[in-house]
């Protein structure tokens, strides 16, 4: 079971002062739903416990995600722009065919990096109102939503850096892992952050 997680404050940022930086996953061996010894999620979850993460500005959801939803947590009576990024399965890589994906997550250290994404956005755009992430777990088809980003900003320009600032960190630090099954029945796990560096 995942460890208890401290209280989000209103605004959507993290009120612990959590703070973690240059996570990174190497040579990882997956068994069944564990990593290294550390409980992942990702092979299973309940429809009751993602309606509870979903009214949260950070969560990992074995659930389909929700434009909706993450939009509605990411408004302010401040806004002026609402920026939502969606990260969503393509049907190939390099040019190999896609069936599928599965994510596995390791969910205290990847929502700790969530919170502190905030918090960073934060300390560089004072003005930014909302920061809003939501990340699949579990076994996604073509086309479907791998991750939400929403950031709530007075103005398009810093709402769209942050939004960019905090994809590009989840990808580099968050403990998030992928597994790509090809057409040909043949599959591969690599961490997001690995991926990102090869661009797949």
């Amino acid at each position: 079971m995942a460890e208890l997680e401290p209280p989000i404050a209103a605004d959507g940022f993290s009120g612990d002062g959590t703070q973690v930086t240059g996570t990174q996953v190497t040579g990882t061996q997956f068994t069944g739903t564990q990593v290294t010894g550390a409980q992942v999620i990702g092979a299973q979850g309940t429809g009751a416990q993602d309606a509870v993460k979903s009214a949260e500005p950070f969560a990992l959801m074995f659930a389909p995600l929700c434009y909706e939803t993450v939009y509605r947590l990411a408004d302010d009576p401040g806004n002026g722009a609402i920026v939502l990024m969606s990260g969503t399965v393509r049907n190939q890589t390099d040019g190999k065919p896609v069936k599928s994906l599965e994510y596995q997550a390791y969910e205290p250290m990847a929502l700790n990096v969530f919170r502190q994404i905030a918090q960073s956005i934060r300390d560089q755009w004072p003005e930014i109102n909302r920061v809003v992430i939501h990340h699949r777990t579990g076994h996604l088809k073509i086309g479907e939503i791998s991750v939400l980003v929403a950031v709530g900003s007075p103005h398009r320009g810093e709402g769209f850096a942050a939004c960019q600032y905090a994809i590009d960190t989840l990808k580099h630090n968050a403990p998030i892992w992928k597994k790509e099954h090809w057409q040909d029945g043949s599959s591969e796990w690599v961490s997001i952050a690995a991926c990102e560096a090869l661009d797949c």
